[in-house]
This record gives structure tokens, C-alpha cells and sequence, in this order.
């Protein structure tokens, strides 16, 4: 049984055995394992079942319709062994190819989509950049030193904000940054979601494809004075102005977004369109979208899904345009989370790729003892084959679209997922590898159509020499000041950070630097996690010792002690961008989010305060940047 068991788990992708965050050897139970296969509509509880489904892996070996490959370097072609073909590009030219007895070719050396005929069948070949697009690309410079803002959008504040932050907030933070010399704002993510009952998590998506209409701004888009006169009564009670009260904020910006849908035959010709013109370029998916967000918020017409795309869009565009007319050599960098609802319309999108009753996660670590799940689902990768990569390849070309950069959260994602049957244990999760080489591809020649650069949030239990791939093939990594230590635990000196990786404080998962440096996350967690006093006090003394210790560092590079310092000592790393959560430039305590909580934490509801200046911190960090160039 064990056999057959493990022959067929393999044949599906999944691991058996991996590396803890310690770096102990752990292998996955038969009894997890039959529980994943069954989850992927894999039945392998006998034999005879692991034998029939191993089959049926088996027995898909037709040629996928699109293959990738590095520019000039080389492509499995299986069943093609000792023939040739002809490689076509859609600008007339060609290249013969060779494939040798083991079935592999010498991909073109020109990056771009080539197709060939086999078996009477159009396949593609996409053929990549040796690396994304980067820095130094964007800025025109050989070694830059890059800086810009991390910002939580719904944080964000404006006048007439309805208590939610949007695209006019971020506007802000552009105008900020770029007074003071900044080259990027980097945002939460912005995907579409689902209705909302409490509070929304950036990172729990209906669709990474489309925009949150409430982010939107129509008064970026449309006539301040039609938005005005057709939301007139939609103003927002009073409330605590530091909390976002999503159903409240939610429910507000929506009844706005109705109203001016009703209004729109006012709307001046030029205004109807380039919404026209809009549903025209969406197509058949924006229209999907579209209906699968109706019935999602209980609307008759899904044209006010295609009017609300069309102002988010627009909105987000309106910023960027700002960001460059200001000087800003990147922009918005976006953030791509790592998965979606299971329930939403970008699982609608693929149902042949969805991963349907697992959920993704994270095996427990140092950061995380008891591991992590997080509700959403993803994409299978013999789904992703047999579709060409089309959900991986839409998802990029819309993220990437008009920004300057974007963020892939978990890029270990790109290598393997870890899995775990839906209201499981994330005990009981598994790896399921994931085609990288493919994945890079794509990505890169993604990056240079778009011109936009690659960052992978690349921390927990990250497999050997993933780094060093990632690197080769341009994707930054991320530093983080609490984390970047050597193996005895000593904070590195800037200058021993990586060049390859963003610099960063702070991530919105950890604390702020003026509250690590008081503890209040462990005054958090004692608090929701019932710790005793003597264990509280042993975390606190490590914690001053930490202090100390970063203290030392800080003053032994740059001369300086103490938060405002430490933000100096990470902008002097080598970096070829270094990024300031906007909760350090304000010298906030409190951090965004607390993992591994749901109601006893207020995450992802504080506001930016008004009365706190940033420059002062925006100018502190630029100057640190320039001095150590």
C-alpha cells in the first residue's frame, strides 16, 4: 500500500519529505497524504485506487500547448526526439530547430512568443529574458540607490474619505514622496474582493485580476462636481476616526459607486466613451468578472461591476501618472497575493486549475509555531500545463499593468505551496511543487513587456538555493532589519546586506520599529496567548538584549542609536531599493496586522494619524541613502 501510495503522491507533485524551519528532516503520514490526494480528486485509500489515479496522471502525456524556455537556451520537447521544426515568430521570421535523441532543442534567442506545428496542432514557445526587469532598468542608472514608502491603502486618509482609504489617499503619500526625493510607493494589495461581513483582509481576494472598487477615487476620474451633486446625502457618520468600521466604510462607498452609476447618463460624451471603450478592451473576462460580482453583492445589472472596474482602473492610473509627472522613477509597485477565495470569480475564471478543497498555508516555523492557514486556495500546476499558463500569465499582464514594480507575497509559492485539506491542522499540510522554471519565465518576459520590476517576498522556511535561483533571474528578494542577522544572530552592518534584495524596517506582519523596541508585540501576544508573567519578563529581557545589540550596530555604522537611527541604518544598505513603511516614518507604535489573529487584534483597520508630519523621517531617509551611495 505504502508503495503505490507514495508513487502516485509523487507522480501528483507533492513532497513527502522536507526541512522545518530548523532544519529537521520531516516526512508527510501516509494518513496526510491520502487526505491531499483525495483533496485533489485523487482517491488513494487501496491499491487498486492509487494505481488508477496514478494512471490517470499517467495518462495525460500530449504536448502542453505552451512550453517555455531562457533566451537561447534549451526546451524539453517530449515525443519530438531525433526531428526538427520551424519556430515562427507573429513578425514573419523564423528559426529552424534541431531536436536531438533526448528530445530537446535550442530555443531562439530572440525573448517573445514563437509558435510551431506538431501533430497538427499550433504549440508555443515562450522565450524569456535571462532576468526581469529591474532597478536599474527603470532609473537608467548603473548602480542605483532607490527609496520610496511602503503604505497600507485602506490607512490612507483624504477629505471626504467615507473612513476608508483609497486611490486620493495614496495620491497623497506620492505628493509626499516625491517632494522629499522618493522613487516608489509601495501598496497593500488592491485586488477585488468579496462582500464583507467584518473586516476585510487585503490578502483573501475574490480576484487579483480586478480592482477593489472601493479603493476607487471618481473624482480622479470624473467632474469633482458630478461626483458631488450625484453622492449628495452619502456622507459618512461620525465614528472613531483611528478604526476602520469596514461594513460601515464598505457599505458607504458602495452606495456612492451606485449613485454614480444611476447618474451616468449625465456624464459628459467623451466620459460614456472611454467607459465604452473600457468594456470593449475588457472582453469576455471583465464581463465574467463582472456577473460573478453581481450575484456576489446581490446585483441585478453587472454593468455597475463594468463602471466600477472602469473607475478603479482609471483611478489607479490618475496616481501613476502622477507619480512620474512628479519625478518618480517608479511609481506604484503593486502587491500580489498568493492566493484567492476558493468561492470568487477568479476561481470561477479556471475551474479546471483551482485547487478546490485545500487551502493554502505555512508549516510552522520560528516566526510561527503552530504553522498558518490562510482560507485561500490556488492554481494546480498540471492545471496550469494544460491551460498554457493562461491564469499565471492573465494575472501577470494585469498586475503589472501600469505600475512600476510589483510585490509577489510568498515567492516561495513559485516552487512549492503548502497544502492542507480545507479545516485541517496546518500540521497536516504537505509541499506541492510548482513549476519554477516555467513560472520565471513568464514572469520575466512579463516584466520586460511591462517594464515593471519583480520583488518576491522571499522569508520563512525558504528551500536551498532558491535564493541564489531568484537572483540569477532578477526577482529582488527582501531584507528585513529583524531578521537579517548573521548565524550567530548579530545584525549584519548595512554593508554586508544583500545587493540583490530590497531593504525594508518592517513588514506589515511585524512590528514598527518604536514597537519592537518596547515590546508591544509581546505585550500583544501575552495578552491574546494568556502568556505567564515569567515568560512575558524572559521575552522582554531577550527583547532589550535585541535592542542593545541593534544599538550597538547601528552606532558602530552610521553613529546613531534608537529608532529614527535604524531607519538610517537600513537605508544605507546596498540595496538597489530601500523601502520605509509609512507606520515608521510616522513613528507609530502599533503594527498593521498581527498574524495569527482574527478578532483579538484590530488588524487591517488602524488609520494613518493626520497631525504627524513625515518629512522630517522622508528627508532623514533620503539623505542616509545619498550619503552611503
Amino acid at each position: 500500500m505504502s508503495a503505490a501510495l507514495h508513487a502516485l503522491a509523487d507522480a501528483a507533485g507533492l513532497c513527502r519529505h522536507w526541512e522545518d524551519a530548523a532544519g529537521v528532516p520531516r516526512t508527510v503520514s501516509d494518513a496526510d497524504l491520502r487526505a491531499i490526494l483525495l483533496a485533489m480528486e485523487l482517491p488513494a485509500a487501496t491499491p487498486a485506487q492509487c494505481r488508477d489515479s496514478t494512471q490517470r496522471l499517467a495518462a495525460d502525456t500530449q504536448l502542453p500547448p505552451l512550453l517555455t524556455a531562457e533566451s537561447g537556451g534549451t526546451v524539453q520537447l517530449p515525443g519530438l526526439a531525433n526531428s526538427r521544426l520551424r519556430f515562427a515568430s507573429a513578425d514573419g521570421s523564423h528559426v529552424d530547430g534541431v531536436i536531438d535523441a533526448a528530445g530537446v532543442a535550442r530555443a531562439p534567442t530572440r525573448p517573445g512568443e514563437w509558435t510551431f506545428e506538431y501533430a497538427g496542432r499550433l504549440h508555443t514557445l515562450a522565450v524569456a529574458p535571462v532576468r526581469c526587469f529591474g532597478v536599474a532598468d527603470a532609473l537608467d542608472v548603473p548602480d542605483p540607490r532607490a527609496w520610496g514608502v511602503g503604505v497600507q491603502v485602506h490607512a490612507t486618509r483624504h477629505a471626504d474619505d467615507a473612513g476608508l482609504g483609497d486611490a486620493a489617499g495614496v495620491a497623497e503619500w506620492v505628493r509626499r514622496v516625491a517632494a522629499a526625493g522618493g522613487d516608489a510607493l509601495a501598496l497593500s494589495p488592491v485586488h477585488a474582493a468579496r462582500p464583507v461581513s467584518g473586516v476585510r483582509s487585503p490578502y483573501a481576494p475574490s480576484d487579483r485580476r480586478f480592482f477593489e472598487p472601493t479603493y476607487a477615487s471618481p473624482a480622479l476620474v470624473l467632474d469633482p462636481d458630478f461626483v458631488r451633486h450625484a453622492c449628495i446625502g452619502l456622507e459618512a457618520a461620525p465614528g472613531d476616526d483611528a478604526l476602520i468600521d469596514w461594513p460601515a466604510a464598505v457599505a458607504l462607498r458602495w452606495a456612492r459607486l451606485r449613485a454614480l452609476y444611476a447618474a451616468r447618463a449625465q456624464l459628459p460624451d467623451a466620459a460614456l466613451t472611454a467607459f465604452a471603450e473600457f468594456e470593449a478592451a475588457g472582453g469576455d473576462a471583465l464581463f465574467a468578472f463582472a456577473r460573478h460580482a453581481a450575484a456576489d453583492h446581490g446585483d441585478a445589472d453587472a454593468g455597475l461591476h463594468r463602471f466600477a472596474q472602469w473607475l478603479a482602473v482609471r483611478s489607479w492610473s490618475r496616481v501613476q501618472r502622477a507619480a512620474h509627472d512628479r519625478g518618480m522613477g517608479l511609481g506604484l509597485i503593486a502587491d500580489v497575493a498568493v492566493g484567492f477565495d476558493p468561492g470568487g470569480a477568479e476561481a470561477s475564471a479556471w475551474p479546471d486549475a483551482v485547487l478546490r478543497a485545500l487551502e493554502l498555508g505555512a508549516p510552522p516555523d520560528a516566526f510561527n509555531a503552530a504553522g498558518q492557514t490562510w482560507g485561500v486556495t490556488g492554481f494546480n500546476a498540471l492545471g496550469l500545463r494544460a491551460s498554457g499558463f493562461a491564469p499565471f500569465r492573465a494575472l501577470l499582464r494585469a498586475t503589472m499593468h501600469d505600475r512600476g514594480g510589483v510585490r509577489i507575497d510568498h515567492i516561495l509559492g513559485l516552487l512549492r505551496l503548502w497544502l492542507v485539506p480545507r479545516g485541517a491542522a496546518s500540521s497536516s499540510g504537505a509541499y506541492l511543487r510548482a513549476p519554477l522554471q516555467d513560472l520565471l519565465n513568464l514572469l520575466a518576459l512579463e516584466s520586460w513587456r511591462q517594464r515593471c520590476i519583480v520583488i518576491g517576498e522571499d522569508l520563512g522556511v525558504v528551500p536551498p538555493g532558491l535564493r541564489e535561483t531568484l537572483s540569477r533571474r532578477g526577482v529582488l528578494g527582501i531584507d528585513v532589519l529583524a531578521f537579517t542577522r548573521d548565524a550567530d544572530g548579530a545584525f549584519l552592518p548595512p554593508r554586508r546586506w544583500r545587493r540583490d534584495a530590497v531593504a525594508t524596517t518592517t513588514t506589515h506582519d511585524l512590528p514598527t520599529l518604536v514597537g519592537w523596541s518596547r515590546g508591544r508585540d509581546l505585550e500583544w501576544r501575552a495578552r491574546i496567548d494568556d502568556v505567564d508573567d515569567a515568560t512575558l519578563d524572559a521575552q522582554r529581557r531577550e527583547r532589550a538584549a535585541d535592542v542593545v545589540a541593534l544599538d550597538a550596530a547601528s552606532a558602530a555604522a552610521i553613529g546613531e542609536t534608537g529608532p529614527a537611527a535604524w531607519m538610517a541604518f537600513v537605508a544605507a544598505a546596498p540595496a538597489p531599493l530601500a523601502l520605509l513603511p509609512a507606520e515608521d516614518a510616522l513613528g507609530l507604535i502599533e503594527q498593521p496586522n498581527l498574524p495569527g489573529t482574527v478578532d483579538t487584534h484590530p488588524n487591517w483597520r488602524r488609520r494613518l494619524p493626520q497631525e504627524i508630519d513625515p518629512t522630517p523621517s522622508l528627508s532623514a531617509f533620503a539623505s542616509a541613502r545619498s550619503l552611503n551611495a
